[in-house]
Formats: structure tokens, sequence, C-alpha cells
């Protein structure tokens, strides 16, 4: 049940083969969302080609310029000497516009793409199955939104055409030495062999350290998004220690990885550096050699000296954009890996047509699941639950309640038989009908920010206000909402902050009565209430529950004993099943817990 990207993604030193996998996953992403703008992409490719044709055809006009018009111009002809000027003038201003041009159409190609790619992820995460996400911790799904679609940004703004733009100059130049002198293009040919061995080590090193890199700083990010979003526990418990030292670690480990990818860097560009400085003085000698024997002018001596320094110069900017393209790198892996994650629970390809609304019918036909291979959480459980009864399953923590509730409401796809609705397998069921037909209200009473109207209209985005009122009537929740500021207005702020947990439960209520449900789910729904607000929502629980099927998990059996069914779990297994009053008089397990809860009322 594990998410395989979790495990991938912890692996610094993949097999080839998997390296290999995970390349074509990213360039197959890559190539995906840069395909709605191809025909931009490739005007960007042309502008750079002419830019860099203009650029390298620079000096060769300044060569032209010394080798043909100081004889003209020492006769007094500047003729020749201006029309090189404007020729060079042109080229460069041309060359700028296309480059301003580029930069442009740079930008515009990285936002269409970045948003494309955003709104993938985001409606990826939501299509992915609860299962992912209680294992996929919020941290790294955060890192993945924010710091790797970030540095996919900063390579697709400018190192993409910036990297482009550099290798082309590599080859025009080149192409222009050999033209202008073989025996410099001689040099260059040698100059680049250890060059070439250089580069291939510098790219299989800074690869293994930059997603070194990338691990450890998704691993911070997620220490840091856990850790703020327990601070009360942090805080109850004194663990701020604690969490400094974990912290620390992943800082400490973050930083190391980051000093060997400098070492890496640092390595590289002082040994390039050298070898690009006895390429020019090559140059210089073997040109200079000729210009004194007679076969070499001065001007085409400068241009290739020119020329020799624009080789490597793109090198050295080359090894800097590598920097950029393996962070771009690996976040795009890290962003493949992501979206090729499959949803635990599907949706079926041919969703089993429902022409009526739900009674609400559940039957469990050897129903069984696992949360880890091999370690059952639910054993073979069959039974029906009529459409309109109301089921409540009591047990120990950790005995298997929640696990029904989950896979009844399809959180879970259950490992073996089959749970249907109406006669209907739920996993055939389109996700938008079971949203419909079964809601689950947990103890978590999420609310979004936004008013309290918005929430409870999160049960119906259809509802009218004078629907939004009612539901909150019934459930109990109308007299606190207008006692706030500004009543159904209210701004709840961040989760709900401005209410306490009892009234953010009631609003939960409110929502999921404005849903409809044939099925309802309270798991510990009432737990985070106090008895006397728990007395006053009763009311309106009856009301809730009324005339649809209701599974209610709780520990309080004063939710419970009012239930039509009960069913007892433990370690997995329904021990018991019937009605309050003949599990009592059964004497069993349940009739044991009302005997302790009857004793401790009358002790307290």
């Amino acid at each position: 049940m594990k998410p395989s990207i979790e495990i991938q993604e912890d692996k610094v030193n993949l097999s080839k083969e998997e390296a290999r996998q995970v390349r074509r996953r990213s360039v197959a992403l890559l190539a995906d969302i840069l395909a709605p703008v191809r025909l931009h992409l490739l005007f960007a490719v042309v502008l750079v080609v002419l830019s860099m044709v203009l650029k390298t055809a620079m000096p060769w006009i300044i060569s032209e310029a010394l080798n043909t018009t100081i004889n003209p111009l020492m006769a007094g002809d500047a003729g020749p000497a201006t029309r090189m000027v404007l020729l060079y003038a042109g080229a460069g201003v041309l060359s700028a516009i296309c480059i301003y041009t580029n930069i442009l159409l740079t930008y515009k190609i990285s936002q269409s793409a970045l948003y494309d790619l955003r709104q993938r992820m985001f409606d990826h995460s939501q299509k992915l199955s609860v299962g992912f996400h209680e294992t996929y911790t919020s941290g790294r799904v955060t890192s993945r939104l924010t710091s790797d679609l970030d540095t996919i940004r900063q390579f697709l703004d400018s190192g993409l055409s910036e990297l482009a733009s550099t290798l082309l100059g590599i080859i025009f130049t080149v192409v222009a030495l050999f033209l202008m002198d073989w025996r410099a293009g001689v040099a260059l040919a040698i100059a680049f062999v250890p060059v070439w061995l250089l580069t291939l080590w510098f790219r299989r090193a800074s690869s293994l350290t930059y997603r070194a890199q990338r691990v450890a700083s998704a691993r911070i990010i997620s220490r840091f998004a856990e850790t703020f979003t327990g601070i009360r526990a942090v805080k109850a418990f004194r663990a701020e220690p604690q969490v400094r030292r974990d912290y620390a670690a992943a800082a400490e480990d973050y930083r190391a990885r980051v000093m060997e990818s400098v070492k890496v860097h640092g390595l590289y560009m002082p040994t390039l550096q050298a070898l690009g400085n006895t390429f020019v003085a090559a140059v210089l000698v073997i040109g200079g050699y000729a210009v004194l024997g007679g076969s070499m002018q001065v001007g085409t001596l400068l241009a290739l000296v020119i020329y020799a320094n624009r080789v490597f110069e793109p090198i050295f900017m080359l090894s800097e954009f590598y920097n950029m393209f393996q962070s771009a790198v690996s976040a795009l892996e890290k962003v493949s890996g992501f979206l090729a994650e499959k949803p635990q629970v599907r949706e079926p390809e041919h969703p089993a047509q429902r022409l009526t609304p739900a009674q609400g019918d559940l039957v469990f036909d050897g129903v069984e699941f696992e949360y880890l291979d091999g370690t059952p959480a639910l054993h073979r459980l069959s039974a029906q639950v009529p459409a309109g009864q109301h089921l409540a399953l009591v047990g120990a923590t950790g005995a298997g309640k929640s696990t029904i509730a989950k896979l009844v409401a399809r959180f879970y796809d259950v490992t073996t038989g089959s749970i249907s609705l109406d006669g209907v397998d739920v996993r055939q069921l389109s996700d938008a009908q079971l949203r419909r037909e079964v809601v689950m209200v947990t103890q978590e009473a999420y609310l979004f920010e936004g008013t309290v109207a918005d929430n409870i209209r999160l049960g119906d985005p259809t509802a009218t206000d004078e629907q939004v009122h009612e539901a909150a009537r019934t459930v109990g929740a109308y007299d606190f909402i207008m006692s706030l500021p500004q009543g159904f207005a209210t701004d709840l702020a961040k989760r709900g902050g401005r209410v306490s947990a009892g009234q953010r439960q009631l609003i939960s209520f409110a929502r999921a009565f404005l849903a409809d449900p044939a099925v309802l789910i309270l798991d510990e729904a009432t737990a985070s209430l106090d008895i006397p607000t728990e007395q006053l929502v009763q009311r309106g629980l009856e009301t809730l529950l009324a005339g649809r099927t209701s599974l209610v998990i709780a520990h309080r059996l004063s939710t419970v004993l009012n239930a039509d069914r009960i069913w007892v779990v433990d370690a997995g297994h329904v021990v018991e099943d019937g009605s309050p009053s003949d599990l009592v008089a059964h004497g069993g397990r349940f009739a044991r817990m009302v005997g302790a809860w009857e004793e401790s009322n009358a002790v307290s």
C-alpha cells in the first residue's frame, strides 16, 4: 500500500535501468507540457539561431575591417570603413532585437508550461487515494508543488534559452575557427579531448550530488511542514529540543550535500579555465608565427583570438547552466514521479448508471482488507445493513472500526470480497456519484478559509442561503452562527480558527445535512464535543440520521445506545452483532462495556 514514489525519491544511486526509465518519463513530461506552445518554441529557436549567427559573424566583420579598410583609409577613402562599421552595428542591433524578443517569448512559454504543470499536479493530487496521502507526507507534496516547480520555472525562464544559445555559440564558433585557419581548428580538436573527458566526469559526479541535494531539500521542507502542522503537540509535550535536533540534522545533511556539489564544481571550473587559457596561448603562438611569415593578416589573428576565447567562455557558462540544468532535471524527475503515481482507488472505466437515488442498502460480501501485505486489518466480513438502519460500531482503538468506515466510503478498496450499495459494487460507481451517496464526517472537522456559509455550502455548492440556514438550524448550529460578528458571512480564517472545536463539528454536520447522502458515516464525529454540547446536538443528529443508512463510530456509549444495531469489533473481527438490548441481554462484551459505563456514571 505504500506509494512507490516515496521509496524511489529516497534513492540517490539508481540502477541504469531505473535511471533510464526516470529519464524517459521526465523527457516525456517535458515534451508534453511544451507541446501546446511548440510553435512559440520553434520561433524562439529561430531567434536563438539568428542571434548566434549574427554574434558569430561580428568577429569576422572586425577581421575584414582590419584587413581591408586600413589602406583605403590611409589613402583618404572612408567608404569601406564606414560600410564595415554600419554592417557591424547593424549585426549588433539585430542580434539584440532577436535576444530581446526571445527573452519575452521564452518567459511566455515558461509561464504557459508551468501553469499547465501546476494544474496537472493539483488535479492529480486530488485524484490520488486517501491511502497515498496518509503515507506520502504533506511536506513532500508541498515540496513538489513549490520548490520543485520553482526550480523548473527558473530553468524554463532563462536556462533553456541560455543553454541553447550557448551550445549553438560553441558550434558556430568552432566552425568559424576551422574556416578561418585549419591549424587553429586542429589545436581546438586536440584541446577538446581533455575538455570532453573532464565534462563527462563532471556530468556524472554533479548528477549524483544534485539528486542527493534535492532529496535533502525535500526532507528539510517535509520536516518543517510537519513540525509546524503539529506545533500544538510539540509545545504540549515540550518537544522543541527534539524537533530542533531533527531539523538541525536535516539541515546539516543538506549543507553537506551542497558542499559536495560545490567541491565537484570547484574542481571542474579551474581545470576547464586552465585548458581554455592554454588553447588561447596556442592560437596566439600559431597565429603570431603565421603573421610573421606573411601567411596570415593581423585582423585574422585578432578574430581567431576572439573566437578562441568564445569557444571556452560558453563552456564556462555551460557549467553554470549545467548546475541549473541538474537541479531542473532532478526536480522534473520528482514531479514526473509524482504524476506517475497511480491512484490505489481508481475510477471505473465504465461506471454503473444509477437512474434513481440510492436507498442506502449495504452488503458486505466476504470483505477482507490489508493495509500492509500479509497483515490483515479486517477479516472476512459478510453482512447486510438494510436501507435506513442506524448501525453503531464499538470497540477498542485500533480494532478496525474506522477501517470498515473507510472501505464503505471507498477511501480504500477491499483486498478480497466486495461492498455493494443497492446491489451495485461501490467500485463500479463513479467517484462523483459515490461521494453524493456516501458522506463521511470525521473527528477532525476541517474548515476552509472563507465564510461560514461557504463552508456549509461545500455539501451542496448549488444550495441557496435559505437552505444553508435550514441545514444549520437542523443540526443546532444556527444560534451560535448568528452570534458570530457577521453571522453566516463571518470569515472563519485558516482552518476555522475563529470557532471552537465543537462549533467546527456542528458546521461539518450542517455541511453533511446539506449534502443529503443515502449513507452517512460518523467516525468519532462527536468526540470533540463536550457533554452539554453533545446533548444539544443529539436532536439535530436524530434529524440528520433519520431516513438514511448510518454508520456511527463512537467510544461514548451514550451516542450509540439508541442505534438500531451494534457491531462490536475486535482485532479486525465483528465479534458481536445485534440490537443494544439483545447484546446487553446476551451478556457478552457489549454488556460488559455498558455495565462499566453505568458504573462510572453512578460513581460520578
